[in-house]
């Protein structure tokens, strides 16, 4: 099993302790997922601001258009943008719309990069 393989299957273990267990503050959805829990989601790849990825090649949230977020994350569950490992794709498909513009703008607002060549 070749290391992106293995990262894949840990990430899918992950996110299956992930679900079993919801905010008390936030009510979980259809998923089982609370959107705390699915926060963490994302943290666990992305960095907990977004801004410390797990893998080089795993992209900074932090910063990015909320806009451009939403339409990334809607591509992946739809399908029409892949991942090379899939994790992306199996995420998104438990996040609603109200999911996806929630998790967009917190990570927009997050201190990033955007402007420091500008």
């Amino acid at each position: 099993m070749n290391q992106v393989s293995k990262l894949g299957l840990i990430l899918a273990l992950v996110m299956c302790g992930l679900g079993g267990t919801a905010a008390a503050n936030e009510a979980a959805d259809d998923s089982g997922m609370s959107y705390d829990d699915k926060l963490q989601a994302c943290a666990a790849c992305h960095g907990e601001n977004g801004d410390k990825p797990l893998a080089p090649d795993y992209p900074i949230l932090a910063g990015q258009y909320a806009d451009y977020l939403q339409a990334a994350l809607k591509a992946y569950r739809s399908g029409r943008r892949e991942h090379p490992i899939m994790s992306m794709q199996v995420q998104a498909l438990g996040l609603t719309d109200g999911d996806i513009a929630k998790l967009a703008q917190h990570f927009s607002s997050q201190k990033g990069l955007r402007g420091l060549g500008e």
